[in-house]
């Protein structure tokens, strides 16, 4: 099996420079270079990447660019992210091989090659710490905002299956927060009934119900605001399989949003 791991990445803003992060998210930036170790021992040869913050409207947009190269300010806080550098290598066939699955299942995918297109902090936020020499090719996903919740589950199935079939080794990164009702200050915690969604998630999560997950989740992401809708979770759930176990390694709140890394590998 090529698929040789799957997480759900934190991206939260302030953690885009070490320095200048809080300490309540110190766990989160463990986490993330733990997974950076773990990506480096399993070797991987490619990493696809679902940001929430490549949101789109009507299709599913696969980022087959060859190189990805650009300096990222965010526009929704240009205060915390700005003037980022990034530079990484893309994986064009691979990239091809998702959109040609996804079409042939009926899905509204699109393939973009385009060199002026700048990534979103979803993406660079994490990859700065995952992959700190980008020398990993990266695909980045959109999220659509017009696919349902199923869809979404079914395009995340698709994936799998060509990440399985690839001969390369591949890890997929779903980035991206769990309750996601955003308050001012950083330092405020979700609500206690959304914790408590939360912890439920989780918990199928870590064990292994992902059935269940998926049962939950539509009702979760509308009560508990899930970040995209919960459309990054959907597609993560679509590509796993009873063979992956969970494990958890971080966590931090950010603007009552609750933020996770968790892993998932055979």
């Amino acid at each position: 099996m090529s698929l040789e791991m799957a997480l759900l990445a934190a991206h939260v803003p302030s953690i885009c420079h070490e320095e200048r992060s809080p300490v309540f998210q110190q766990e989160l930036i463990k986490g993330l270079r733990q997974m950076r170790d773990r990506i480096q021992d399993l070797q991987a040869e490619a990493i696809v990447l679902m940001s929430c913050h490549f949101p789109t409207t009507f299709h599913h947009y696969v980022d087959a660019t060859p190189r990805h190269n650009g300096i990222l300010t965010a526009l929704e806080c240009p205060d915390l992210i700005s003037d980022v550098p990034y530079d990484y290598p893309g994986d064009e066939e691979l990239a091809r091989s998702l959109v040609t699955a996804g079409k042939q299942a009926g899905l509204p995918i699109i393939e973009l090659n385009d060199p002026t297109y700048v990534w979103d902090y979803g993406t660079v936020v994490p990859l700065r710490y995952l992959v700190p020499n980008q020398d990993i090719p990266v695909i980045n996903l959109s999220i659509c905002c017009a696919a349902s919740l199923d869809e979404t589950y079914q395009w995340g199935e698709q994936i799998g299956m060509i990440l399985r079939e690839s001969s390369k080794r591949t890890v997929f990164i779903s980035s991206g927060a769990l309750s996601h009702n955003l308050v001012r200050g950083r330092e405020n915690m979700p609500t206690r009934s959304e914790q408590a969604m939360d912890n439920q998630f989780i918990d199928y999560l870590m064990k292994g119900d992902y059935a269940a997950a998926r049962e939950m989740l539509t009702q979760y992401s509308r009560i508990a605001g899930v970040e995209s809708g919960g459309r990054h979770l959907a597609a993560l759930l679509g590509l796993l399989d009873d063979e992956h176990k969970a494990v958890f390694w971080g966590y931090g709140q950010s603007s009552g949003s609750a933020n996770a890394i968790i892993s998932f590998a055979s």
